[in-house]
């Protein structure tokens, strides 16, 4: 018989635990190192936390292989909080690897040698680190009261990263952010609450089991929370209609910040999606697979047919065509979850996983080009892209093979292959129409992903090109060195991943089981 104190008594496995605990542990240490460094030595501020993610990406390597649980009750794993499988330890993977290029980003943003438009060192690192731990704890939470946490620690601090550089549109722009998401959670809260009404547990495991032996005079109340929990979550990935704060915000925050939301930060809202929809209502297909493939369609549409609208002479084009790219991306990103309610979540979350990875070098990429571009060129319009090939023709190689890795063309094989991947996943699973909806917008996007590349290497207007001389070899000692190590890192990884794309497809697959 168990007792009350067996009920009680958790078993903890630190190992499990470490990458959160080591990112939340640094964001800890910066904060206090920021209270007695001299301000000559702040700069020391980015090194420590770009040492701890690599620290608490190398506590990944243990967990790679095993299904292991923690702050378990003794009922048994279906009652347990956390479980860093397969599926979890890939999703840290992306999520600690994007903030490590987030953090080269931000070096420069944050060095106080910038002057007065450098950001503050400390509160910066410190919030960026704890919006890290939030998603990185997300993919492994297993209980709905650990999700929202997870995803509350996830957003809370972006608020304040995007309003943090003084002066320009990042208040307003953080504030509109801040109203949408408080929104959305306040939506998701309600769902919760209705799912433990019906299933009796907020652990999901147990969920699922509760929901299918539940009363049926609660189905209404069931589902009625099952689409409503989901909704925070769509809000976090910019699924449509969830997506009006996605340009604003990405134009005034800072260009690391805005690099950081369309990447970890739409990780973290998938990851959350895949555990909601496969491990607590996995009998609620029928519920959320035609929802999410309804958003998926609307939203890749919604953010594509936008992109289209950008002009070259519009300030700050790039950044909003690139924001409005992400939406888009979610959408080709969320097909493969719906199809997870008819193939099983097996098969589809391995595609999501590899489309993901894809997208994070790719994306991240094309932020740090536009940053690295941007100390010439400040107001980001895409007409200031024109001609780069002769003033920084690395930077211009670079842009052009992440943006044809994002519209799925050679040489950026990869793209091509994830696509494909996520376009059999839905023919897989029966969605045909969603199918032929992301063909066309694939082939829509191409227009906008070519044009801007094709603007790489024409000539510059006479004005321009005498304004802005070529690089030199003393370039290499500038500033601008964090932001050239972040473009080669992600070159490095889109060009891996392009030279052996079927090793990623292989990596990722069977990550649910």
């Amino acid at each position: 018989m168990t007792t009350l104190a067996d009920r009680l008594t958790q078993s903890v496995d630190w190992a499990v635990i470490a990458p959160p605990v080591i990112t939340a542990v640094t964001a800890v240490v910066v904060l206090v190192a920021d209270l007695f460094l001299p301000a000559a030595r702040k700069r020391l501020l980015g090194p420590i936390a770009l040492a701890g993610l690599a620290l608490a990406a190398l506590a990944l390597v243990p967990l790679r292989h095993g299904d292991r649980v923690t702050f378990c009750l003794a009922d048994g794993p279906g009652a347990c909080s956390y479980a860093a499988d397969r599926f979890a330890v890939l999703v840290q993977l992306l999520v600690l690897g994007g903030a490590l290029l987030t953090a080269l980003l931000s070096l420069q943003e944050t060095d106080p040698r910038s002057g007065d438009s450098a950001l503050p060192g400390g509160e910066y690192w410190f919030l960026l680190l704890s919006s890290v731990t939030g998603a990185a704890l997300l993919p492994a939470s297993r209980d709905l009261a650990t999700l929202i946490i997870a995803l509350e620690v996830t957003t809370l601090p972006a608020y304040a990263l995007v309003a943090l550089r003084k002066g320009g549109d990042g208040p307003e722009a953080a504030l509109k952010f801040f109203l949408t998401s408080v929104a959305a959670t306040a939506v998701t809260l309600l769902g919760v609450s209705f799912v433990y009404a019906a299933s009796g547990s907020l652990h999901l495991g147990e969920i699922a089991s509760g929901l299918s032996a539940a009363d049926p005079r609660l189905a209404t109340l069931a589902e009625a929370g099952v689409a409503l929990t989901l909704v925070g979550f769509a809000f976090k990935t910019a699924a449509v209609p969830f997506h009006f704060w996605v340009p604003e915000t990405y134009l005034g925050a800072p260009l690391p910040v805005a690099a950081y939301l369309s990447v970890v930060g739409k990780t973290a809202g998938l990851a959350g999606l895949v555990v909601l929809t496969a491990r607590g209502f996995p009998d609620h297909g029928h519920l959320w697979g035609p929802v999410l493939a309804a958003l998926a369609g609307l939203t890749m549409t919604v953010g594509n047919a936008a992109a289209l609208r950008a002009t070259e002479d519009a300030p700050g084009g790039a950044v909003r065509l690139l924001a409005w790219s992400s939406v888009g991306q979610a959408g080709y990103l969320l097909v493969p979850i719906a199809a997870g309610a008819y193939v099983g979540a097996d098969e589809a979350m391995g595609t999501l996983l590899a489309y993901a990875l894809m997208y994070a070098a790719a994306n991240l990429g094309a932020f740090a080009v536009v940053a690295y571009a941007g100390r010439r060129s400040p107001g980001q319009r895409l007409a200031d892209y024109r001609g780069l090939w002769a003033r920084q023709p690395l930077a211009a190689l670079a842009l052009g093979f992440f943006l044809l890795c994002l519209a799925g063309l050679p040489p950026g094989v990869i793209g091509l292959f994830a696509k494909v991947a996520v376009l059999r996943t839905a023919v897989d699973a029966g969605l045909g129409v969603l199918a032929v909806v992301m063909a066309v917008n694939v082939a829509v996007a191409l227009y906008y992903y070519l044009r801007w590349t094709a603007l790489l290497f024409r000539p510059a207007p006479p004005a321009a090109a005498a304004e802005a001389p070529a690089d030199g070899p003393g370039d290499a000692a500038r500033p601008g060195r964090s932001l050239a190590g972040a473009i080669g890192l992600a070159a490095a990884a889109a060009l891996a991943f392009s030279g052996a794309p079927q090793l990623i497809l292989g990596f990722t697959t069977d990550a649910f089981l």
